[in-house]
């Protein structure tokens, strides 16, 4: 029985297929539209599903979607009725919205499927709670039998963080914490008041931290959040907006910090570093008080995450490095795309009867993607009139090792695409990490994005520890680590990039300022190709490691085809292409070429 498992019309949009719980496929409909976090319903990745499964629409058997709309409407109107006459505003925008469509959601989500699917799968629609979905997503396809689910995230219906049992394929959530109270609101709060967006920028926030001291934590844990005695939260919504404005904070959380929200294209002082240092501690702090205690309540060590917070690699590695836990894994697509993955395999196990019996990861290294053949690669080179090289396996290696430690940018288009906002190798842009001015080089001339963002390394498996002080494995990009051997030299500058160049470190491209990485590690049994690319970069420099930054720029979804490969390829700073197994040097194309894209650093 195939189940496909449906998240959109609130955040990011995806699918995803299972059978017999099985993952067959899973994709965000961004990377298909182009349209960054788009959250329409999925045709085109309904339709890429199908192409790449070589299926018909008759073979989907039943529809999951990822939440309950009519808990999210009653939990609206309950909020705009308990803030009335405040909130009008939102309230004309929001509701009319509601009354056209989505409190008749059922019928909504029926003409969508008979226009994508056909009429027989509109028999067969049902519902799963949002949370529950993020739940599911990390107990089933983690490696555990049994295991400690925690969510956390904004907020689904009404629950904005769950303490869950996942034992035996058997699921059950044993505590909610409910909106307006919310972990990742106050988050996305100061990443409104440090000048990113929210929904987006909170990863940007995350890097901003390190810059800066967290000496507005006692501010924060005294005015904003109160702390139960059963390890519960509550916010002081004296301090927000988001029950019934447009903004997240208020005059009032503005006052709390002296200085006003940072403007978005304003540079950013060490004021907004500090800010930033401080909410990351008391996130760390209160997640780890939630993760104690959830192991209290289920007597497992085993713990899995999802929800939108479980992507602060930061935090995680807090958790695993201080909390009670014995064993951690992460959903790599923990926020709500992956909430479709979530629904399809709560159906699957909650009316099957099925126990849980994979003792491995079932993310498959989250290469759950459209793939494409070197023929299909080939045919659109020829399209675009661009000179390449074809190399076998070995030579192809070789060359993209020897251009890497030569000072080449490589993008690199191969295999699967990635479920999730981490480009894992098939979807990247690589370079060498030992490389002083790359970190830089690939901020300005190739991603066109802040130049204080740090970028990850990707490292071979069974070299981890010899680069990085950790011998936790971290194939999902979602665990930060200490750099061995880094020198942090004290300095007076406040300037972002003076920090950084004070930063004395084998490997500077992918060390942050204050001396971490955010690593994924690759094993020749998930992603056998990136795994022998990266050792013969090994062979020829003695270095496992290779900077691993998404294949886009700031305000694009990573590319998804080989004509999306080829235009960011020729439209930035990128030398060389690795697209299947061919090599397109831009040096060599006979093609006039302008770099199209003119983003200035700091823009969101």
């Amino acid at each position: 029985m195939k189940i496909l498992g449906i998240s959109c019309f609130y955040h990011d949009s995806g699918i995803a297929l299972i059978e017999n719980g099985e993952v067959l496929f899973a994709a965000q409909e961004e990377r298909f539209s182009r349209l960054k976090h788009d959250a329409s319903f999925p045709y085109k990745s309904i339709e890429k599903m199908l192409t790449e499964l070589n299926l018909k629409k008759e073979d989907i058997d039943i529809c999951v979607f990822y939440e309950k709309p009519l808990l999210k409407f009653d939990r609206l109107l309950s909020t705009y009725m308990h803030i009335a006459p405040k909130g009008f505003k939102s309230f004309s925008i929001a509701i009319p919205e509601w009354v056209r469509e989505k409190l008749f959601f059922r019928n909504s989500l029926k003409k969508h499927l008979k226009k994508s699917l056909g009429k027989e799968i509109t028999k067969n629609i049902f519902f799963s709670e949002h949370h529950y979905s993020h739940a599911a997503s990390a107990y089933f396809p983690s490696p555990y039998k049994e295991a400690t689910v925690l969510t956390v995230d904004g907020v689904g219906e009404w629950a904005t963080t769950t303490i869950g049992h996942g034992t035996n394929g058997e699921l059950n959530l044993l505590r909610e914490i409910h909106f307006p109270h919310s972990l990742g609101l106050l988050y996305s709060a100061f990443t409104q008041y440090c000048g990113f967006r929210v929904n987006s920028g909170e990863y940007k926030l995350m890097g901003l931290a390190p810059y800066g001291k967290p000496i507005y934590k006692q501010i924060i844990l005294e005015n904003l959040i109160i702390k139960n005695s059963d390890l519960s939260f509550e916010l002081n919504l004296n301090y927000f907006n988001f029950l019934g404005g447009l903004e997240m904070i208020n005059k009032e959380f503005e006052n709390l910090f002296d200085l006003p929200a940072r403007e978005t294209n304003q540079d950013i002082s060490l004021h907004y570093c500090n800010v930033a240092s401080s909410i990351q501690v008391v996130l760390e702090e209160i997640l780890i008080e939630l993760v104690n205690e959830a192991i209290r309540l289920t007597g497992v060590k085993n713990l899995v995450l999802a929800g939108g917070v479980a992507l602060n690699c930061v935090a995680n590695k807090k958790i695993l490095d201080e909390s009670d836990i014995e064993n951690l894994w992460i959903q790599p697509a923990s926020g709500d795309a992956g909430g479709s993955l979530g629904a399809a395999l709560a159906y699957y196990y909650s009316n099957f009867d099925i126990q849980k019996n994979n003792q491995n990861d079932a993310m498959k290294g989250s290469y759950l993607g459209t793939g494409y053949s070197n023929e299909e690669i080939e045919t659109e080179l020829k399209q675009q009139n661009l000179t390449y090289k074809k190399f076998n396996d070995e030579k192809l290696y070789k060359f993209i090792a020897k251009e890497l430690s030569n000072g080449k940018i490589i993008g690199r288009f191969d295999g699967r695409m990635e479920f999730g906002p981490r480009a894992l190798g098939n979807r990247s842009i690589l370079a060498d990490p030992r490389n002083k001015e790359m970190q830089s080089k690939l901020n300005r001339k190739i991603k066109f994005r802040e130049s204080f963002r740090p970028f990850a390394p990707t490292v071979l498996e069974e070299h981890v520890d010899k680069y990085f002080d950790t011998k936790n494995l971290s194939p999902y990009m979602l665990l930060t680590s200490d750099v061995k051997g880094v020198e942090i030299n004290p300095i007076s500058s406040t300037n972002l990039l003076d920090q950084l160049s004070a930063i004395n470190s084998y490997l500077p491209a992918i060390t942050h300022v204050d001396g971490s990485a955010r690593i994924q590690t690759v094993s020749n049994e998930i992603n056998e190709n990136y795994y022998n690319l990266i050792n013969e970069f090994y062979n020829q420099t003695n270095c496992p490691v290779v900077v691993n930054t998404s294949f886009n720029v700031r305000g694009e979804p990573i590319v998804e085809s080989p004509k999306d490969a080829i235009r960011c390829f020729l439209n930035t700073n990128i030398d060389i292409l690795a697209i299947g197994n061919f090599i397109v040097d831009k040096l060599d194309q006979k093609i006039d070429i302008k770099i199209e894209y003119d983003i200035q650093p700091g823009l969101d």
